[in-house]
Formats: structure tokens, sequence, C-alpha cells
């Protein structure tokens, strides 16, 4: 994403090799978000509001009452596709933080992204055939109710059973190991709805619509593999760490 500065405590660069900034929680927040706007929607998910003034991203999370590490894990998976977290940043994260972003991430998705898009997508399809506007109506049917039981079995089992980890209670029979093996990508069939739209919808539908809606659908499919990153590669080693102690506690 073009982050190329590293913040301790000023503006000294690195060598251009590295090429990625070091979030740190002495960098000013606004700068943060000067360098890579994406991160607005992270701001928005963990509660934190704008109007932040010259204060650090420490100094922001501490009024907010969010952990430091988990904001910086999350935003550096935002960064970077590759981005790969230290044990020691994984280990002095709230994973209780992390599951509140990709709760509100959720709502974000159900209440919100695929709302609208639904709507776009209905006035993009009314020049439409019927055959036509059939096939697109039942592809995103099936879609959305295909991310709503994935978020669905992630509210009802994944969250209460790290909330209970976390609590120091015992859990039987789960382990965040099923949640891994079992872990689906909702952000592929976006792919086929957005060819759909951009290679086979018919000329006669507008094509400023048309493109409005290709880019929600990128921007939707960019998202979610972030989500999909974040529990993968924050949220499942955080939990994995936490049931090895309670291992080692028997």
């Amino acid at each position: 994403m073009g982050l190329f500065a590293i913040r301790t405590t000023g503006m000294d660069r690195i060598d251009k090799d590295a090429s990625r900034l070091v979030l740190s929680p002495s960098m000013k927040l606004a700068d943060l978000i000067e360098l890579d706007y994406s991160l607005l929607i992270v701001l928005s998910r963990m509660g934190i509001g704008l109007g932040f003034g010259e204060d650090t991203v420490e100094e922001v999370c501490a009024r907010s009452g969010i952990d430091v590490s988990a904001f910086l894990l999350i935003c550096s998976v935002y960064a970077y596709d590759d981005y790969v977290a230290t044990d020691d940043l994984l280990r002095a994260g709230n994973p209780a933080d992390v599951v509140r972003y990709l709760h509100n991430s959720h709502s974000f998705y159900l209440d919100d992204e695929l709302k609208k898009l639904e709507k776009s997508l209905e006035e993009l399809v009314v020049p439409c055939d019927e055959r036509q506007r059939k096939v697109i109506y039942r592809f995103f049917s099936e879609y959305r109710n295909e991310v709503g039981n994935h978020f669905a079995y992630e509210e009802n089992t994944v969250f209460p059973y790290v909330k209970a980890l976390i609590s120091g209670l015992s859990h039987e029979g789960y382990s965040i190991g099923q949640f891994e093996e079992n872990h689906s990508n909702i952000d592929e069939k976006l792919n086929d709805l957005k060819n759909i739209v951009m290679k086979y919808l018919p000329p006669v539908c507008d094509t400023v619509l048309r493109n409005s809606v290709l880019y929600h659908i990128f921007f939707l499919e960019e998202d979610l593999g972030k989500h999909t990153a974040i529990e993968n590669n924050v949220l499942v080693p955080m939990v994995t760490r936490l049931e090895e102690n309670e291992k080692r506690k028997l």
C-alpha cells in the first residue's frame, strides 16, 4: 500500500528495500491515517472517532479502552498483504479486542455493505430480461446466505469459546483448530459475481452504475480477504496460545 516510512519517535526513514512502515504506539494516529487512509475503516470498527488531534496511537487507544497491540496487529494486516505478526506482538495483544473488531465487521458487512450492494445490483439489472435478473438475484441471495451462515458460526461458536478461554473457563469438546480446519473463504464467490457483472451483463446496463457496482465488489472482496487474514493470522495464533496455557495448568 505504499507505506515507506518508519515511526519510532519521529519521521526517520528506513532503507527503501524494506518498503514498509513499522507501526508503533508512539506514532501520531493522524500520521498513520495519512499514510494509509484504508485504516479509517479499522478506526470505525473499533469505535475510535475522529478529532483526535495530535494524539499518538497509544494515547487514542488508551482513551478508547482498546489494547494498543491488538490495534496495531489489525492495522498491520490491513497495511500489508504478506504481514506476519511477531510472537511478541501476538503475545501482547488482547484477543478480546480482536474478537470485538471481527464482530463489528460482521455487522458492517451484513447490515450495511451487502444491503447497499443488493440495492445497486437491483437497479443495475432493471434493463435486463427476466431470466438474467433472476440469475443475479439468486446468485446474490445464495452468497448473502453463505456469508450469514459463516458469520453466525463465528458469533455463536467461535467467539463465545474465545471469551470463555479469556475468562479462564473450560470449554471441552472444542478447539480453535476445528475452526481453522473448516474455515472457508467467503470472498471467493464475490469473484464470480464480479465476473458476471463485468463480462456477461448486456451493454444495455448503465455503464456508470455498473462501474460503481464493480468498485463495491472489488472493495468487499479485498476487505473480506483482510477479515479472513485477521482471523487466521491473528486470532487463531492468539487463541492457540491461550489453549496451550490452559493445558499447562492441568
